[in-house]
């Protein structure tokens, strides 16, 4: 059984969640997608100072919000943002690093800022995510929660295109294997 905090995180990743005065001014973020689909369409959110939902700043997707529409596929570097690792696999299957720094345009908050972003459109995809973000603040702050224990901290075991290829197969055993199972088969 997962702790509250991190079932939390399962749903959203929560990139701040700060009380006090200061301003944010980066984020790296980490994806490790076990499947082909782009996870590129989660909204991120930004309540500041109290807002309530959708807040002031509220964005159209995980590519917008890292400059990246054309769901890169090759690394690329700007001082501000960019790719730094990108998957080698089928689609956006695997690993991807990228990164947004706001210190031309951080976001400034006097009382408290929680920001998060979505697991894909509207939450419909699981995904490995983790997060560094950087701000700066004047004391007093709330204290930090602790960091889960080590083995709550580890990537899951990466995926493969071979583990894609057998759930297929075991999906299309378990529903008869039919041949019109994705309705694109050929009837050859």
């Amino acid at each position: 059984m997962l702790p509250k905090e991190i079932t939390l995180l399962i749903k959203i990743i929560i990139f701040a969640d700060i009380e006090g005065k200061g301003h944010f001014v980066g984020v790296n973020y980490y994806v490790d997608s076990p499947g082909p689909m782009w996870y590129g369409e989660g909204d991120d959110m930004w309540m500041i100072d109290g807002e309530q939902w959708p807040g002031s700043l509220h964005g159209t997707g995980t590519e917008d919000f890292f400059n990246s529409s054309w769901c890169p596929n090759e690394l690329y570097l700007h001082p501000y943002f960019g790719y730094a690792r990108i998957p080698d696999k089928l689609g956006w299957m695997g690993r991807t690093h990228c990164y947004r720094f706001f210190l031309e345009d951080p976001i400034y908050f006097e009382k408290y800022l929680r920001s998060s972003i979505e697991h894909g459109h509207d939450n419909n995809l699981t995904l490995d995510l983790s997060t560094v973000s950087y701000w700066y603040q004047t004391e007093p702050h709330k204290i930090f929660p602790p960091l889960p224990g080590r083995e709550m901290r580890q990537n899951m075991p990466e995926i493969t295109v071979r583990d894609v290829h057998k759930w297929r197969h075991e999906w299309r055993k378990a529903m008869g294997n039919g041949k019109t199972l994705w309705g694109h088969e050929s009837n050859r």
